[in-house]
């Protein structure tokens, strides 16, 4: 598996969105959690909550790249940068 860091592949940056499914397996603390917030708040999602806070997660701890900040506050303040 290739290494995470701070060099973005040219081939990434050409590519205008790119979207990759994955399965995990939840804790039922944090499932009950997320379906919670998503009742409360109807504009938000699973896939927009686990996108930010993955996204979230890499940039406080150290990764650092334009795209992936982009995404990060897209996701938190329901912004869309493509258009």
């Amino acid at each position: 598996m290739q290494e995470l860091n701070d060099d973005v592949n040219q081939t990434f940056i050409n590519k205008k969105e790119e979207i990759i499914s994955f399965k995990c397996d939840l804790h039922g603390n944090l499932q009950k959690a997320m379906i919670k917030f998503v009742e409360d708040h109807p504009k938000w999602d699973q896939y927009r909550i686990l996108q930010a806070a993955i996204a979230g997660f890499l940039m406080q701890n150290g990764f650092q790249n334009r795209d992936l900040t982009r995404l990060y506050i897209g996701k938190m303040f329901s912004m869309d940068f493509d258009n």
